[in-house]
């Protein structure tokens, strides 16, 4: 496990805010995958323990939302993490699978929804900063094109 902790430690210290925010939605739906798997063993400790862990990380992306800056987007998050957080909570205390698998799907959707704007971020940051390339360069325009855009 150390390996695996040391790893998680540099990817989470060298990761963007948008990069972290993925990953605590993929650990997110990890943490209530873990607890189907222990629910169907009947591993009461280890399915509590999984729910914990995602009602845990719930809690750190709600205080996460900037609130002002995000207007109606976080005040309708606000809202999904305290309804997963009181499914996951129901699943524990009834002892549910459907619960869970309803709060794996929306994590994952979200999850999805977050790697996604990263990526068209990335995308967009890449297409502004990079330098154009050298065929479009001026230098290298037939001269006939140079004097016409001139």
């Amino acid at each position: 496990m150390r390996g695996r902790e040391a790893y998680l430690a540099t990817h989470v210290l060298s990761a963007d805010p948008m990069e972290l925010v993925c990953l605590l939605y993929q650990h997110a739906a990890d943490s209530v995958r873990d607890a189907r798997e222990s629910l169907a063993r009947g591993d009461i400790g280890a399915r509590a323990k999984s729910i914990s862990k995602a009602i845990g990380i719930l809690g750190e992306l709600n205080g996460a939302l900037d609130r002002n800056a995000g207007g109606t987007i976080s005040a309708s998050l606000e809202q999904l993490y305290s309804y997963m957080t009181l499914r996951l909570t129901e699943a524990n205390v009834r002892q549910q699978d459907a619960p869970l698998a309803e709060v794996e799907s929306l994590m994952n959707t979200l999850g999805q929804a977050w790697q996604e704007t990263r990526a068209r971020q990335s995308a967009a940051a890449a297409h502004v900063t990079a330098p154009p390339p050298a065929a479009w360069q001026e230098s290298n325009l037939d001269p006939a094109v140079r004097a016409w855009s001139a």
